[in-house]
């Protein structure tokens, strides 16, 4: 397994080096909360960039804590740690925000610190289904030496309800979101 560190702001599949010819090989983004450690699947990431205020969408699921704009997109602002169930934290101006593309939006996640991308054999990953068939929205388990890194999966991190009561917060918030 290689760790690969890359400054915030930096982490996208543009700018990634292409893989090597074999498909074997998986890329994630590792990030932190407290003292866990994620991840999602390069592929998904845009980019890594230092918090900033978010204004509040009154209408949106708990988990979302309002939206921000990034180069004239509205995007939510999912709180991780209530969906992980993790203590509450004013989010600090050292922290920073993943944006992220799930099928049907582009999402921005407050966390604690980018780690870099980790780099392996798709094998690495282990399927959360081998573990636990109720694990929600954790796609696997990556184990490293000094413990496990949880991968996650965007596609189901809403329930239907969160995500529609989110499009009609968006909606009824601005003009400009999707």
């Amino acid at each position: 397994m290689k760790h690969v560190k890359a400054a915030a702001g930096q982490l996208s599949s543009e700018a990634a080096p292409s893989p090597p010819a074999s498909s074997e090989v998986a890329r994630w983004v590792m990030f932190g909360l407290d003292a866990g450690r994620y991840a999602l699947p390069l592929e998904v990431v845009e980019r890594i960039v230092r918090a900033v205020h978010i204004t509040p969408l009154p209408l949106a699921p708990p988990v979302v804590l309002g939206a921000i704009d990034v180069a004239g997109q509205v995007l939510p602002v999912f709180n991780l740690r209530r969906k992980f169930r993790l203590p509450e934290r004013t989010i600090d101006p050292a922290d920073q925000f993943l944006i992220a593309r799930a099928a049907h939006r582009t999402v921005v996640l407050v966390i604690d610190v980018a780690y870099g991308v980790l780099e392996g054999p798709k094998a690495a990953m282990i399927d959360a289904a081998h573990i636990a068939p109720t694990l929600g929205q954790v796609r696997g388990v990556i184990p490293l030496e000094d413990g496990l890194v949880l991968v996650h999966d965007l596609e189901v991190f809403l329930s239907p309800e969160e995500a529609r009561a989110l499009d009609e917060a968006m909606s009824q918030d601005s003009p400009h979101a999707d």
